[in-house]
């Protein structure tokens, strides 16, 4: 995929997204989608209470939240809602590096965008520029039933 292709067929409203994602697991650790590029969404997240496990560090499960968000709501701009719908069929993360507080910023690149399954690279990095998780989301797309 080149770095000029735009790969949208609604293009990402970001406000509407983060609207989208009001009162769940998403909202509720702090995510925000901010902001959008030819074929990339990308968000933050807090470490703090809500995204910290027990010993102090930002939980796996959380920055896998994150990345995840990103690549599901990035491939289902890659669609017609009208018709079809993109679920995740696996997804995989290494931790590279412990962060303790601040913020992480995820990024959702298409790697290839078909008509039934994509594959988006995941990357966090933390407030100092270092990769903290990276990983790969693969998703279904999936016609709906009328």
């Amino acid at each position: 995929m080149s770095k000029t292709d735009r790969i949208w067929v609604i293009e990402p409203d970001i406000e509407a997204l983060n609207g989208l994602h009001e009162n769940t697991a998403v909202s509720q650790m702090g995510i925000l989608i901010t902001r959008v590029g030819p074929d990339y969404l990308a968000g933050q997240m807090p470490v703090d209470h809500r995204t910290r496990q027990p010993f102090g560090l930002m939980h796996g499960g959380a920055a896998a939240l994150l990345l995840e968000t990103l690549a599901s709501a990035a491939a289902n701009h890659c669609v017609n809602p009208e018709t079809h719908i993109c679920v995740g069929l696996e997804l995989n993360c290494n931790h590279l590096r412990g962060v303790q507080e601040g913020t992480v910023t995820g990024v959702a690149r298409a790697i290839h965008v078909g008509r039934s399954s994509m594959v988006w690279g995941l990357q966090a990095i933390d407030d100092q520029s270092r990769e903290v998780t990276v990983g790969r989301l693969t998703s279904a797309v999936t016609e709906l039933k009328r």
